[in-house]
């Protein structure tokens, strides 16, 4: 793991203005296979059928029963040390935002509050008919796909691709990087946007931008400081916590 900078930890024991992004590879480690890894979720799969409007359209039971899976077991991972860190270090410091690119919510499992959710939660369910969405946590759904009380079906409420995201929470997640001190960069490729747009929202505005990975990427160059290693490893000892 690489060393953390004095100023760095200096800048976090002061704990003002703190913003984090996380992707997939915080919650790698407790077991929840990446999208773009050899084992993750896509590798057997086309993404124009499972994860967007037009294979919805097409094929509802199919992009179910896979979604149905993918709860199932997400269902069974648990937070690791980076994300209880993570949890930790916000109930500490109020001015902390936490901007998410995950649905597994392992980062609200921690105890995290207030988590900015991107890309939304892959347990909940949205009416395709009155556009109402509610969390429902039952695994395996007893059908496929499951309804609405109204009698439309349901459909995860996630973003998929070719849709926007959801408008209030991206503002939410610009306003945290705009006015961070320190903008942490954890566990995501920084290749989807536009969430890979905050970090650069975060240096142009004078945040310390910290980079923790196990690998660089396309951000690396940019940030102030990259530490490479994993999530559960860095945050613990970075945090204080």
């Amino acid at each position: 793991m690489a060393a953390i900078s004095a100023r760095l930890r200096d800048l976090l024991a002061r704990g003002r203005r703190v913003a984090a992004l996380t992707g997939a590879g915080i919650s790698a480690e407790s077991g929840v296979p990446t999208f773009r890894s050899l084992g993750g979720f896509w590798q057997n799969e086309s993404l124009e059928d499972l994860a967007t409007p037009g294979g919805f359209a097409r094929d509802p039971k199919r992009v179910w029963a896979w979604y149905d899976d993918r709860r199932r077991h997400i269902s069974g991972c648990t937070p690791n040390a980076g994300h209880h860190a993570l949890a930790r270090f916000g109930r500490g410091h109020p001015d902390f935002r936490l901007i998410t690119q995950n649905v597994d919510g392992l980062h609200q499992a921690a105890g995290s509050m207030g988590v900015i959710l991107l890309h939304g939660d892959l347990f909940r369910v949205r009416c395709t008919k009155e556009g109402t969405s509610r969390e429902d946590r039952r695994v395996p759904f007893p059908e496929i796909p499951p309804r609405c009380p109204c009698g439309a079906m349901l459909r995860p409420d996630v973003v998929w691709f070719g849709e926007t995201l959801p408008e209030g929470e991206m503002q939410e997640a610009t306003e945290a990087a705009h006015r961070s001190e320190v903008f942490l960069s954890i566990g995501t490729s920084a290749l989807v946007y536009p969430a890979a747009a905050l970090p650069d929202v975060a240096k142009q505005n004078g945040a310390y931008l910290v980079e923790i990975n196990i690998e660089e990427t396309p951000l690396s160059p940019l940030a102030d400081e990259v530490i490479l290693g994993p999530a559960a490893e860095v945050l613990p000892d970075l945090l204080g916590t």
